[in-house]
């Protein structure tokens, strides 16, 4: 056995049988052998004690390929060539696969988890395509017979290549399976899915979508029946039907169209989206007051769905000076202008800063692919346009809402915020000046609405305020359980509006909240690592992180906040936090959609060039740890 960790390759659940062909024993082995499913690939780490796992003294090992119960990757994909007849394109993608290729295409099957599904579009186990997608709605339509009498699920999808296959194909298994189909007719943004399944009270949603990864990439999101992405349980639970199925043998499907035409799947009416709609609307906080609406506004869908959800709020709230870039108006899966369609991307948006310079805006927008994150880039001072972060937007928003809501009287008792760990640690000093509570949650929006779920088990709904990631993810109500490009655009729009009618820049209101609060630096930086040889390399990463470090660039480490077993209430996660002196902070964790490690770099300084200095030299620091 290696003392280094491995991915395997396993094709069998874990129990007692499994670890006997080891010559372990299960009552002995169960409190010290940890076993990590990544998909279906397989790690095992060995440590002294349950206490100690995941600490920098563990043993890593694991199952060579040829040994125990391993996936014969050559007889799958020999397989797969037998019975993967009926989509021409894997059949055909199947035949030209050399040997690398075959190994990296099914040596694992792809990851399910609180995310979904996200991968690659192509043939095999470890690839999005109309097999693994109708097993995993097989899987999920077991798990809501088993859950609800009557089980149903409202389905969308964005843009992306093959997103509406694989939507028509999701509903067809559950037709067949006897779950009651809601799909909307047209591609749509993803809050429109956790909207229409607690609007339609469905039992599940799910979504068609790889967000803002690259073009060959695609994702299936599934939201419980309040709306919000599904939780680690749900998730552990409907894997355990995935898991139990054969990908060809055990598959119920039928035909899309048949459906429709027996009422088995129903198209979404046209009066749940203009309820969507609606609910954003109603989210303005001006309460009365007005501002100017004339402001000119440049906003890219970049070839996703925001398009007409987005126009249509902002014409509707009375803002008709908007220009929409061309060339990333319609939808297109292959986003020939912005190879990454994310915001958060500096690339994503230059096409629509040369459109804000032509036509002078004072605003420019831009929506992801599945419109639930939304940048900005506004003038400086200069004349030249300015991008913000997540970050940045996000505490303009909550200090935007949180003052209007206090002039005007209609903060709630006890206003609450939410917020990322990764996210900027201002926006709580924010929160606190206004008199909410701040509840800091792990990355990923879900977590954010999943605290809104409680909030409203509570009778308490109305005391969310505000929630946001530093991932461009707003949002200010509780109609859904995800973040809304939606309703952060048009509330950006209405922001920009008031303070402009008051002579004041976005980048002023943003001087002025450093000034009160200390200027803050937040950068996000991702490493990439792919195949199974990455995934091994991102977890020997992590451990190497959690070995006694005691500064990053100068910066003395004041306290290592590990949240791999479980803090501060939060579900175990495999993210790393180091508090360093100065207020300054790094945070270290794996994608969860991604084949990528991440680190969150905060800084706190008198100005923005010193804060730069520190940054730096911090990011040099952790780089070592990344070779």
């Amino acid at each position: 056995m290696s003392n280094k960790p491995w991915a395997c390759f396993c094709s069998q659940r874990i129990d007692e049988t499994f670890v006997a062909k080891f010559g372990w024993d299960w009552q002995n082995y169960t409190n010290k052998v940890a076993f990590i499913l990544y998909g279906g690939s397989l790690i095992v780490r060995q440590n002294t004690s349950e206490q100690n796992m995941l600490n920098g003294s563990e043993i890593w090992f694991g199952i060579e390929k040829n040994e125990g119960n391993i996936m014969d990757i050559k007889k799958e994909y020999e397989r797969w060539l037998a019975n993967a007849t009926t989509d021409a394109d894997v059949l055909a993608e199947l035949k030209t696969l050399d040997d690398a290729k075959i190994e990296d295409a099914f040596y694992r099957n792809l990851a399910f988890g609180t995310g979904g599904l996200r991968g690659v579009i192509g043939a095999g186990t470890n690839r999005m395509n109309v097999y693994t997608v109708a097993k995993a709605s097989q899987g999920l339509a077991d798990y809501l017979n088993k859950n609800f009498e009557t089980p149903s699920v409202a389905i969308g999808y964005d843009s992306r290549i093959k997103s509406d296959v694989f939507a028509k194909v999701a509903a067809g298994v559950f037709a067949a399976n006897g779950v009651k189909v809601n799909i909307w007719p047209t591609l749509m943004p993803v809050p429109t899915v956790s909207f229409a399944t607690r609007y339609l009270h469905t039992s599940a949603g799910v979504m068609v979508t790889a967000s803002h990864n690259p073009s060959k990439y695609n994702g299936y999101k599934v939201y419980g029946a309040d709306g919000c992405q599904i939780t680690t349980k749900a998730a552990a639970e409907i894997l355990a039907e995935i898991e139990k199925l054969d990908i060809f043998a055990d598959v119920k499907t039928s035909n899309f169209e048949a459906g429709v035409a027996n009422g088995s799947i129903r198209y979404i009416p046209d009066d749940v989206y203009t309820a969507f709609v609606e609910q954003v609307k109603s989210q303005s906080v001006l309460f009365g007051e007005e501002v100017n609406k004339n402001v000119a506004i440049v906003y890219s869908p970049l070839n996703g769905t925001g398009l007409k959800p987005v126009t249509r709020t902002l014409k509707e709230m009375g803002y008709t000076n908007i220009t929409v870039v061309k060339e990333q108006k319609q939808p297109d899966g292959n986003f020939p202008t912005c190879p990454y369609p994310n915001p958060e991307i500096k690339e994503a948006m230059a096409l629509g800063m040369e459109y804000a310079k032509k036509c002078n805006a004072d605003l420019l927008l831009a929506t992801d692919p599945d419109c639930d994150r939304v940048g900005i880039a506004v003038k400086n001072k200069a004349g030249e346009y300015e991008l913000l972060t997540g970050n940045q937007t996000g505490m303009l928003l909550l200090d935007y809402i949180c003052s209007q809501r206090v002039k005007h009287g209609k903060m709630p008792a006890d206003p609450v915020m939410v917020k990322t760990i990764v996210t900027m640690d201002m926006g709580e000093q924010i929160a606190t000046h206004y008199g909410l509570r701040t509840i800091n949650v792990l990355t990923g929006f879900k977590f954010i609405g999943e605290q809104i779920g409680k909030l409203e088990k509570q009778g308490e709904a109305d005391s969310y305020v505000f929630g946001f990631e530093e991932s461009y993810g707003y949002l200010t109500g509780s109609y859904v359980r995800d973040k809304d490009g939606v309703d952060g655009a048009y509330m950006i729009c209405e922001m920009f509006s008031y303070y402009a009618a008051k002579g004041i820049s976005l980048l002023d209101k943003l001087d002025e909240l450093y000034k009160t609060y200390g200027y803050c630096l937040n950068t996000l930086h991702s490493y990439g690592f792919d195949g199974s040889a990455g995934f091994a390399k991102m977890q020997s990463i992590m451990q190497a992180f959690r070995g006694d470090i005691k500064e990053f660039g100068g910066k003395k480490a004041v306290q290592l906040l590990d949240y791999a077993p479980g803090l501060d209430g939060l579900p175990k996660s495999d993210v790393l936090k180091f508090l360093l002196e100065d207020n300054c902070s790094i945070v270290v964790r794996p994608s969860g959609t991604e084949p990528k490690l991440k680190t969150y770099i905060s800084v706190s300084a008198e100005n923005k060039e010193t804060a730069e200095i520190v940054e730096a030299d911090i990011r040099k620091s952790a780089e070592k740890y990344l070779k």
